[in-house]
């Protein structure tokens, strides 16, 4: 086989012509954003390569599934299912926001969020041993759960709030946490929860989908894998999919690589240069939602027919003393319920400004009635909504206006 199936192939060892002078004035560049500089310039500078006279700034995606390979590999790049210089611009630009003047940290990227998840888990996770995983996490979890427990992995899981996985964690092998939750967002204390999870011998990867890494750092906090979805607010604009992890344990990241060479969960170039083009904006995106989440989630508190309204980032929110101890931004994402599940479906219909979709993080908001799924455990008047960027005066009045068309 042409590709190299040692999964060292990626690492600079020579002179490997342009492709390894590319990845080196990536490496220098980082060197130019101060680890103390601001979450906006560090967005619009994140990844880019060394300035060369002539070239793009952020040069263009990477079409290849192959390339020139005389003699020796000793290059940066292989095969497409290893490498490509567009997930490296990509890669470095994620951990200088997941770690910023962190050393040793690593980033991988993926098609999609759960290829990240399913990279952390399924590598790390060996029959016999003990995973925790948050019982009101991401729909998809209990097919992961299902089909960790096929593979003789025995899985306890709790709560995330309360720190609730603490009363489940002595003898396990790896702890999974999300915080805040999707979609009840409940906010768990990531560096008590890594503490003792380490003092036991476990592994912990948090789930920071939700935060993005402008909203909380993992593994500032103490966790082994920052582990998220792009599709979401990262890349904000709902054309791609994508997912990645960070690490800073070597052995564990050659585990996660490695799972994804076999598996072959790789981003395509396209969704690697969006994704990378995208982030520049992320640091206004997620102030202006994050502002704009918190004017909804109280203009919603003054309303008698919504009950569970949830958003941390409001004062008097059950999270938000453990979430402004550790989150800088509270995220797009507001939930409530409302009485009845036709009560909630005219709520939908009747909004102007906010797409009835799923998922979440976009520039235009969407919001759903979570429970159709099947999946979560909510009310059937369960409404998840996500802020987009639209002018907040707007999207309130739009938001209020269909509460009022509903009662009907």
């Amino acid at each position: 086989m042409s590709e190299s199936e040692t999964g060292d192939a990626h690492r600079v060892t020579g002179d490997a012509g342009p492709a390894a002078g590319a990845a080196g004035r990536v490496a220098r560049a980082v060197d130019q954003v101060a680890a103390d500089a601001g979450d906006g310039t560090r967005a619009v500078r994140a990844g880019l390569p060394e300035p060369a006279k002539y070239e793009p700034a952020l040069p263009g995606p990477v079409f290849a599934a192959h390339y020139h390979l005389p003699g020796e590999p000793t290059g940066p790049y292989t095969y497409g299912r290893d490498e490509n210089p567009t997930w490296t611009l990509l890669e470095r630009a994620v951990g200088e926001l997941e770690a910023p003047g962190q050393d040793g940290v690593e980033t991988l990227a993926f098609a999609s969020g759960m290829a990240a998840v399913s990279a952390v888990l399924f590598s790390q996770l060996r029959a016999g041993d003990i995973c925790v995983l948050p019982d009101d996490g991401y729909q998809a979890l209990p097919l992961v759960r299902a089909q960790l427990e096929a593979y003789g992995i025995e899985v306890r899981t709790a709560p995330t709030g309360g720190d609730a996985q603490l009363d489940v964690l002595d003898g396990a092998k790896l702890l999974w946490i999300e915080t805040p939750s999707n979609p009840g967002l409940d906010v768990c204390d990531i560096r008590r929860l890594a503490e003792a999870a380490h003092t036991r011998g476990a592994l912990v990867a948090v789930d920071n989908t939700l935060a993005t890494p402008l909203g909380q750092r993992p593994l500032e906090l103490g966790a082994d894998f920052a582990v998220a979805s792009g599709t979401k607010q990262l890349t904000g604009h709902g054309d791609i999919l994508l997912g990645y992890v960070v690490g800073r344990n070597p052995e564990a990241m050659a585990a996660v690589r490695r799972w994804r060479k076999i598996v072959g969960a790789v981003p395509g170039p396209m969704e690697a240069w969006l994704a990378h083009r995208s982030i520049a904006t992320l640091q206004m995106r997620v102030d202006r939602q994050s502002a704009t989440a918190l004017a909804v989630a109280e203009a919603l508190r003054e309303r008698p027919e919504v009950t569970g309204l949830r958003y941390p980032g409001l004062p008097g929110d059950p999270a938000h003393k453990i979430a402004a101890q550790q989150m800088r931004r509270f995220g797009c994402v507001v939930s409530f319920t409302l009485p009845t599940r036709a009560r909630a479906d005219r709520f939908l219909d009747a909004l102007r400004l906010v797409d009835d979709a799923t998922s979440f993080g976009g520039v235009r908001s969407t919001a759903e009635r979570r429970g159709r799924w099947g999946g979560d455990a909510v009310p059937e008047g369960f409404i998840r909504l996500s802020v987009g960027a639209e002018d907040p005066e707007d999207l309130v009045a739009d938001v209020l206006r269909a509460l009022d068309a509903s009662a009907a």
